[in-house]
């Protein structure tokens, strides 16, 4: 299990979140002063591993942190940015004229400051649009998932793009709906099962790390 903390001057000003691997298990909502489970299986975050008055101090500390780290770099060192790397690909095989979920995996950011638009046919859709929060990965960049509700039709078209913020430039990732094959309902299936395999570990972890506390 990874828990990551950052602050930046661009929204999202703050983000904590709990992952293992690369799924998203936790994140701390500030405005509420409170833990959000990711996945709805694993059992709430347990109030005395870290109270929400601890996450606020840490909190304090990263912004206070950030504000004189800028003024001393200032103008001194380079900004670091990640060219964000998209894929699109349907939650479940593929019927056509049935409803699905795509998901549009975006990885490589840095900052975690970007904008996910989704377009179909190259007409702008908002409607069924969900994006989850930044996930922390291994080469220190991020990852964040976006969903779109579709219900596709032989030939239709859709795009994911990903637009960093302070740059001139997107990121555009395809799909084009089709019956699903042999292959992409096997890699959907490996999908699912790691995604199963990740919550029980997590339940395990989060048990264990309960158990030391006490």
């Amino acid at each position: 299990l990874n828990e990551v903390l950052f602050c930046q001057p661009d929204e999202p000003l703050l983000e904590l979140t709990v992952t293992l691997d690369t799924d998203q298990l936790f994140w701390f909502n500030f405005s509420g002063s409170s833990w959000i489970r990711r996945v709805p299986e694993l059992p709430p975050w347990p109030p005395e591993l870290e109270p929400p008055e601890l996450v606020r101090r840490d909190a304090t500390f990263c912004q206070d942190l950030l504000f004189s780290l800028t003024d001393i770099a200032s103008g001194q060192l380079a900004q670091a940015r990640g060219i964000p790397v998209a894929k699109v690909f349907p939650s479940q095989p593929v019927a056509l004229d049935k409803p699905n979920t795509l998901v549009c995996l975006v990885e490589n950011i840095f900052p975690p400051a970007v904008d996910i638009t989704w377009r179909e046919d190259d007409v702008p859709v908002t409607h069924g649009v969900t994006h989850t929060h930044y996930t922390p990965t291994g080469d220190v960049s991020f990852a964040r998932f976006s969903y779109l509700r579709v219900t596709p039709s032989a030939g239709t078209t859709y795009s994911c793009v990903v637009t960093s913020r302070g740059l001139n430039s997107s990121t555009v990732a395809y799909w084009v709906a089709q019956e699903t094959g042999d292959t992409e309902t096997l890699w959907t299936a490996l999908c699912g099962a790691a995604m199963a395999l990740g919550i029980v570990l997590a339940l395990m972890g989060i048990t264990m790390m309960v158990a030391a506390w006490r």
